[in-house]
């Protein structure tokens, strides 16, 4: 089975955060799917947990590397669907680009982030739930 994964997923299992374990236990047995822009987006989380002092610049490199370890299909994504849907939730687009990829594959969505998951389920997209 596929699912699509949220970037705040592969960051909190790169990042060793306390949803780690809960993540790898859900997503066991299914093949995490996520827009084409994932890479992109964990760039720029990476270098968002640097200027708020989070990380360190030693540690982006390292994140960066173990989030690439983590298997991943990258499919392309609508952007016009995805801004139509960023427009009606007033949400950014980088989260309607996940929200319209399990949308327009029938997919569930796994996500730390409580309002895409709101969205989520506004739009019947099942959403995975992880207990930390």
């Amino acid at each position: 089975m596929k699912l699509v994964a949220d970037t705040n997923t592969f960051l909190a299992v790169a990042l060793n955060e306390r949803a780690k374990d809960g993540l790898i236990q859900v997503t066991t047995g299914y093949d995490l799917i996520a827009p084409d822009v994932l890479p992109f987006e964990i760039g720029n989380a990476l270098s968002a947990l640097l200027k708020k002092g989070v990380l360190r610049a030693a540690e982006m490199p390292l994140a960066w590397d173990a989030a690439q370890t983590i298997p991943v299909e990258l499919c392309p994504v609508d952007i016009r669907a995805s801004l139509g849907l960023a427009a009606r939730f007033g949400i950014y687009a980088y989260d309607a680009y996940f929200l319209e990829c399990a949308l327009s594959r029938r997919l569930p969505l796994l996500t730390l982030d409580r309002c895409m998951a709101r969205v989520a389920r506004e739009l019947s997209i099942d959403v995975l739930e992880v207990h930390t």
